[in-house]
């Protein structure tokens, strides 16, 4: 079996980042993660990376004179790994076009609620705000917008009588992990096609 190569993009604690680390530990799940990327340092996602010995690199906004240049020495760094996948866990930086122009079509991320609900950064909350019964995550490929990109899975999670935004984004995330990590393994053993905005696993 091929290994496909992973890049994968923190901006914290790593937790998805690590729930793929243990997944890519197993020879038949088919990935590696071959580098880490985050938008700050000094951060535990970073820290799990060293201790697995993946390489590192860390490009902050405010290093750089513009968001396109903070963009193009992003895309320069992923692309130097030849990633079959990038997968943002937890990345809260919104990518330019020229990291769209080279990833768009293999970009993942996770998102805490069932889009097009409820997109941004506080999806539990607003979810709970609402009053749905059902919450949840998504996971899809990045478009140009914020969280409006081809959908490739997603995941019910029931809201609770006696939820807080708390308790709801811990079930959540419990969730959102276990997606993530076997889609990525299934994108990566079977591959994919985007039309449209229809994302097929064959």
């Amino acid at each position: 079996m091929v290994t496909a190569r992973l890049v994968v993009l923190v901006s914290g604690s790593g937790t998805n980042l690590q729930a793929l680390l243990d997944a890519c530990a197993d020879p038949g799940y088919g990935a590696e993660v071959v580098a880490v990327g985050a938008d700050r340092d000094g951060i535990e996602g970073l820290t799990r990376a060293a201790k697995h010995d993946v390489p590192t690199f860390v490009h902050q906004i405010s290093d750089y004179p513009s968001r396109p240049d903070w963009d193009r020495a992003l895309t320069a760094s992923v692309a130097r790994y030849e990633p079959d996948l990038v997968v943002s866990a937890g990345f809260l930086k919104l990518v330019g076009a020229e990291f769209l122009a080279a990833f768009g079509d293999r970009y993942l991320n996770t998102h805490n609620a069932l889009l097009p609900a409820f997109p941004g950064i506080h999806g539990p909350r607003d979810a709970l705000a609402y009053g749905v019964k059902v919450a949840g995550a998504t996971l899809f490929f990045v478009d140009a917008g914020v969280d409006t990109g081809p959908i490739v899975a997603q995941v019910a999670v029931p809201v609770l009588d006696d939820d807080t935004e708390e308790s709801l984004t811990e079930r959540i995330k419990d969730a959102e992990r276990r997606q993530l990590v076997g889609y990525v393994g299934r994108l990566v053993r079977e591959g994919w096609t985007i039309t449209g905005r229809k994302v097929r696993i064959p």
